[in-house]
């Protein structure tokens, strides 16, 4: 976080505690009583992060709208015209709807690429947090996921608009956006907390991170439906969380279908597993990033 615009009000710890056990840890109470407990700082640093990104900026947070659209407009034309590529069952899909199929992936895909690209220098940014002040470094992850969040709500209105536009309805299983969210703001936070707990100790990893978001692009089935997949690969998109919520999120959305209740609800079990560890792996290096840094 950058050291402009007020000071956020701290909430002190006491020095000198001991870190607490692994298994105490991984309980999922514990995550919610920190966060409920620093609930006013995720908000302070939440508001400064988005406020500060955009500070002096002409269009503000509709930047935020504004970049998966750019990708749009490549991807589309690429995968929607000159590979003529279907992201529905329906043979006579329109260019429009495509695009809008591909934009659900891509802001989802946005997201996480938010929480990751930013997790790996987020402490270093903010040493002054680490070396000055016994603080919950903690909070600074959660509020990099909740600053995504706030962006991909952003991303997702106007993409309903469009679709209300085109087809004068929107689909009842839209309702169930919410809820596809959750999962995906567990994984974007469990992210955020384990690649910036290993930014600290491996400096490589934020030259890793581009890499690791191709990869992440195509196999996270945003140009393509996961049933298209050739069998012999099927395994890297079904077990990928991220192509199982990009998948579901357009089955509700676009064509109205019901979510796979039993694929989702794994889904969901990994990417609170992943939060779970990521938290976990934070609070028991975060002791050492003062002798690193």
């Amino acid at each position: 976080m950058n050291a402009s615009g007020p000071a956020p009000v701290l909430t002190v710890k006491p020095a000198g505690s001991q870190p607490a056990s692994l298994v105490s840890l991984l309980m999922p109470w514990r995550i919610v009583r920190d966060l409920r407990r620093h609930g006013s700082l995720i908000l302070q640093f939440t508001k400064r992060d988005v406020l500060v990104r955009y500070r002096g900026s002409y269009l503000g947070v509709f930047w935020s709208l504004l970049r998966p659209l750019c990708t749009l407009a490549v991807f589309g034309v690429v995968f929607g015209y000159i590979f003529q590529s279907r992201l529905s069952n329906d043979p006579n899909e329109s260019k429009v709807d495509f695009a809008m199929a591909l934009f659900c992936g891509l802001s989802m895909l946005d997201f996480i690429s938010e929480c990751l690209g930013r997790a790996p220098t987020l402490i270093l940014m903010n040493s002054n947090y680490v070396t000055k002040v016994v603080f919950p470094l903690e909070v600074l992850p959660v509020s990099v996921a909740v600053a995504a969040i706030v962006h991909l709500i952003v991303s997702l209105i106007p993409l309903a608009a469009a679709y209300l536009v085109v087809h004068h309805t929107l689909h009842m299983t839209a309702l169930y956006i919410p809820l596809i969210v959750i999962p995906l703001f567990f994984l974007g936070l469990g992210i955020a907390w384990l690649f910036s707990s290993l930014g600290v100790f491996i400096r490589d990893i934020n030259s890793l991170v581009p890499v690791l978001l191709l990869i992440l692009m195509y196999c996270s089935a945003i140009f393509y439906r996961m049933s298209k997949v050739p069998p012999q690969l099927r395994f890297i998109v079904h077990y990928n969380p991220l192509a199982v919520l990009v998948d579901n999120l357009r089955d509700v959305f676009m064509w109205g279908l019901p979510v796979d209740w039993g694929q989702f609800g794994l889904m969901t079990l990994v990417c609170f597993a992943i939060m779970l560890v990521g938290y976990a792996f934070f609070m028991r290096t975060k002791s050492a990033f003062a002798d690193v840094i």
